[in-house]
């Protein structure tokens, strides 16, 4: 078995074993992350890394906002948030505007933040 075979197996095991607001943190940390990659792929006019990572940005709003539990009340505001950044990132995919990415980021946190907190005040 190689190291990265090792390596592979210790992060999809440690996947399987996240409780679902631990994977809801990953999710946030992940989206800031690949949208923080699409701003210096934009700087490098590394137009190929930008697609991939607005792309991948794409894929886990679409993921979050498929999964909400609708017995919740809150699952509808975030429903309009997850629309709302999808639609902004149709909009940095077409105008390749960075600030639009810059003004989502907070957002993205706030909400992250938001659910930690709950996390922490569950247990």
């Amino acid at each position: 078995m190689s190291l990265n075979n090792g390596y592979q197996q210790y992060k999809e095991q440690s996947v399987m074993t996240m409780t679902s607001g631990e994977m809801l943190l990953l999710l946030y940390d992940e989206l800031i992350k690949r949208l923080t990659r699409a701003t210096l792929a934009l700087e490098k006019e590394d137009y190929s890394l930008f697609s991939a990572s607005v792309s991948r940005s794409r894929e886990i709003v679409l993921y979050l906002k498929n999964t909400l539990n609708s017995e919740y009340g809150i699952s509808r505001e975030l429903r309009q948030m997850y629309d709302f950044f999808l639609y902004e990132l149709s909009r940095v995919e077409a105008s390749r505007n960075p600030q639009i990415i810059e003004e989502m980021k907070p957002l993205i946190k706030e909400l992250r933040d938001a659910f930690e907190e709950a996390g922490k005040q569950a247990q």
